[in-house]
Order: structure tokens, then sequence, then C-alpha cells
């Protein structure tokens, strides 16, 4: 995965042109991207993010943003229960207490 400026590229190899191909994986809008190396791919996602912006500037809009920062979740009523109580015994709101639990979990797998 690339990163920049917030924005996240998937790059994937395609055979039948021999390219990188990928594109900015976390916003509506379609934003791509290719380079005959990792190194040029890197330099063109950065490039399209960079774009991107430019042309939504142009346009007087704002660009889609990759994550707004607010999470639906739904769960069972008992581990709604769990969630709660652990939260409290660590004097935490359960909003608190679950974005400390899932940040750690997905650092362990990133």
């Amino acid at each position: 995965m690339l990163n920049y400026k917030g924005y996240t590229g998937q790059i994937e190899i395609d055979l039948e042109q021999g390219m990188l191909c990928g594109r900015v994986i976390d916003i509506k809008d379609v934003v791509t991207f290719k380079g005959a190396t990792v190194e040029q791919a890197r330099q063109e996602f950065e490039k399209s993010v960079d774009d991107y912006l430019e042309f939504c500037a142009e346009l007087g809009e704002e660009p889609d943003k990759p994550f707004s920062g607010k999470l639906p979740f739904r769960t069972t009523p008992e581990n709604h229960r769990k969630i709660y109580v652990a939260a409290k015994r660590v004097g935490k709101s359960i909003n608190a207490w679950m974005d400390e639990a899932l940040k750690e979990a997905a650092e362990r797998l990133i």
C-alpha cells in the first residue's frame, strides 16, 4: 500500500501491459496511476493525488476525503454489554475504549 497526503493507493500487476497499475482505494472518486517500476508507480501515485486535489480546487469543489472519522458499528446486545463493562473498568467511554482497542488490533495487522 502507498500513502500520501492521507490517501491510500493500491498497486496490482498488469501482466498484459507489463506495468504496475493502481488506484486510490479510500475515496469514491476514481483516481488511477501506473508505472513500469515500483518507484515510478509511487511517483505517479503522488502525482495523481496532487492532480486530483488541484482539479477539485479548480472546480471549487471539496475533494473526497479518505475517512470522516465516523464508523457506524452494530453488534449483539451481549457484545454491547461486554464492551460497556470493559470500557467502564478502564474508566473510558465506549467510543474511547473501542478506538483504542480497534487501533491496537489494526496496528498488529498493518
